[in-house]
């Protein structure tokens, strides 16, 4: 059964680019309702225990340097069937073949610079969700 929660984070990118209101925007009107919200920065150190599965991947060391290059906008969102619903409204990985839109579509500049993360999975998204947020944390 699918769940009703998600975690996704605004990339550097596209906070930098001011981008930030207008993706909550297009979240909410999707449905999504914000469990849990902040602005921060991550440290490389932070940023590599997050994306520590891509480890071993020759993108890795790319990948810590962007994500800790900037202010990101991490949040636990709620709706029914809502990792699939939002893995829809981002769009794919690569802007260049995200659907016309969704939020890759819009704000991406490139297939490592594409604006917004969203969990993969039921388990990934409670995973994520915690290394952001308490339990307090989430109204």
């Amino acid at each position: 059964m699918a769940g009703n929660r998600t975690f996704t984070m605004i990339k550097p990118d596209a906070v930098g680019a001011g981008n930030t209101g207008a993706i909550i925007k297009m979240i909410e009107e999707a449905g999504f309702r914000i469990v849990a919200l902040k602005k921060t920065m991550l440290t490389p150190e932070r940023a590599g225990q997050f994306y520590a599965v891509h480890k071993e991947r020759p993108f890795y060391g790319d990948l810590v340097k962007y994500m800790s290059s900037g202010p990101i906008v991490p949040m636990i969102l709620e709706k029914a069937n809502a990792v699939e619903d939002f893995r829809n409204l981002i769009g794919a990985t690569d802007p260049k073949k995200a659907a016309p839109g969704t939020i890759r579509a819009l704000f991406a500049k490139s297939i490592e610079a594409n604006a917004i993360h969203g969990s993969d999975s039921d388990e990934n998204a409670v995973i994520e969700s915690n290394f952001f947020f308490s339990e307090l944390e989430r109204f």
